[in-house]
Order: C-alpha cells, then structure tokens, then sequence
C-alpha cells in the first residue's frame, strides 16, 4: 500500500531548519516527498486571535507551541514584522526540486488563509492565490498541487484549482481520492485527501506522548484503503522536535513494505480510475480545534442528490 508524504510548511523558521533536516533525513532513506510551501509573510503570531476557539486552548497546552515554534516566530505578525518566507529563503525551496521532491502551494499567508477563506469570496481567494502563484512560479516553476492551510477551502479555490490545469490538490480530509462538489458547484480537479491523524492531533491526549504518538499513525496507516493513504507532516514538528518519530514511521513503513513516496506517486496509480464525485462538507476532527473540509456523501450527478455517507 502506499503512503504519501505531504510536506506542510507554515513557516519561516521551518523552512529554514525543519526542510533541510527532513531533506536529510528523507535522502537516508530514499524517499521523496511532496513539499507544500507558505510563500509570503510569517504572520503565526496572529494565530493567537483563534484563542476563543473551542478546543484552541486545549491544543496549544497539549502540543506546547513555544516549543515547537520558538518564541520569535509567534512574535512575528505581532511584535515583530512577518518577514517574507519565499524571498528569506529560495535557497532552501530550491533544494527541494534538486533533490527531486514535488512542490506545491500551502499559502501565500498562512494564518490569513486559514483564518479569513472560508468565508472570504471569490476576489480575495483568487488575489491571494496569485500572489502565491507568482512567487512560487518565480522561484520554483509551475507548481503541480495545492494543499490548502488548515484544511479550510470554499468553493473558489477549487475553480481556481481548475483553472490553473493542477492534475489534482490535497485540500480536505477524507478516506480516499474523490471529485469534489461544493457550493453547488462541480470540479474536475480531484482531491487525494488526508487520510491519517496528525502527531498534534494525538500529543497529550490519552497519555499519547512523543514516545508513542507515532504508534497512533502507524495503526490508522495499517487500515487498508484501496489507493493508498495521504499523512501530512509540519516542517515545524517532524522536521524539528519530533524528527525521530518521522524516522521511526519511516523505518516501520519501510519494513512492512509500504511504498513511501510523492503525491504525485499516489496520482499516477489512479489513471484510467474513475473518481467518485463527493460533496465538500464542514465537520470536526478529533485533537483539531475548528471545523475543516471533509470529504462527504457520494454525489450521484444524474439526479444531483446525496448518498452513501462515508465520514
């Protein structure tokens, strides 16, 4: 079975110390990732407005944030001006296409984005695509996916998605590849969802720890899914403070003969499939505060009515 890497970079100090370290480590063992990058300011100090969200306080106690982050980094956007990930460091989103990594969009402003989109509408979701389309073009060439920050999407960004011609996106969380619908709206451009928990989801709940957190994922990583599974990684955690349970995954994934790869390695094993269309749903996850983008009910187009539930 497969699992794909997704690579989620939100900011500046994890671009510039949570990619390289996962570089190194994905080059130990001959994998290859997709990276999806944060391109314009590192506003992560603003996150702290979410702190009436149910479940926020709960979560940062949990995954101990300074920690992770460095207390510059929640300063910026705040006390400190949000330096520009993208121009602070091309060096290092260069390497990734050296060493032969997909790359894709997370965000032009991650906190802006996953704060502001889903209820934002059609010409501030496409400016701030764009902005994020141009520094990546810049810098890196045409990207192949996009993975929206915080799994928080509307109905825009996947015309967008569309537009641009993507062979497909990783913007929700699901159980396997679908065609979204959303907002009354149907798109062509599919969707290769999340598919496993997060280590924030886990840390500090259930007397999950660093020590054992990795052992929640590899057991959801054993459930069989037909095309594979999807886990999304954080340069700020598996490529800095939690570097040893990547390589812990890495190594058991390895030995039970999962194939470890891109995306884009997912994608391929699904031509000449015919994706089922499912509607675009809001809904929680458990040790995530929010609601996020879930995969739905299986859409029927011929009489546009849902069924089937599957999440």
């Amino acid at each position: 079975m497969q699992i794909a890497l997704k690579v989620d970079v939100d900011t500046l100090r994890g671009t510039q110390e949570g990619v390289p370290a996962l570089l190194r480590l994905f080059d130990r063992y001959r994998v290859q990732a997709t990276f999806l990058w944060s391109l314009g300011p590192d506003h992560t100090g603003r996150a702290l407005r979410r702190i009436f969200r149910r479940g926020f306080l709960s979560k940062v106690s949990r995954t101990s944030v300074v920690s992770h982050y460095g207390l510059k980094t929640l300063l910026y956007g705040v006390l400190l001006p949000g330096p520009m990930i993208g121009q602070r460091a091309v060096a290092v989103l260069r390497s990734t296409v050296r060493a032969g990594h997909e790359t894709g969009i997370h965000c032009y402003d991650h906190v802006a984005w996953q704060d502001h989109v889903a209820q934002q509408g059609e010409s501030w979701t496409r400016q701030v695509l764009q902005q994020a389309m141009e520094i990546h073009d810049n810098l890196l060439g045409k990207p192949t996916t996009h993975g929206a920050a915080g799994w928080q999407i509307n109905p825009h960004l996947l015309a967008v998605e569309e537009e641009w011609g993507l062979p497909y996106a990783s913007d929700t969380r699901g159980t396997h590849p679908f065609l979204p619908v959303m907002g009354g709206r149907w798109f062509a451009c599919p969707q290769l969802p999340t598919t496993l928990p997060t280590l924030d989801e886990w840390l500090g709940r259930e007397g999950v720890d660093a020590h054992s957190v990795h052992e929640r994922v590899l057991a959801a990583s054993r459930e069989s899914r037909p095309y594979g599974h999807v886990y999304t990684l954080h340069a700020e955690l598996e490529g800095m403070k939690l570097l040893p349970v990547m390589e812990k995954l890495l190594q058991v994934w390895q030995s039970e003969g999962f194939a470890v790869g891109r995306l884009a390695d997912l994608h391929r094993a699904l031509q000449g499939v015919e994706l089922p269309h499912h509607a675009v749903v809001w809904g929680e996850v458990p040790g995530r505060s929010g609601v996020l983008a879930l995969q739905g009910e299986v859409v029927d187009k011929a009489i546009s009515q849902p069924r089937n539930l599957l999440l």
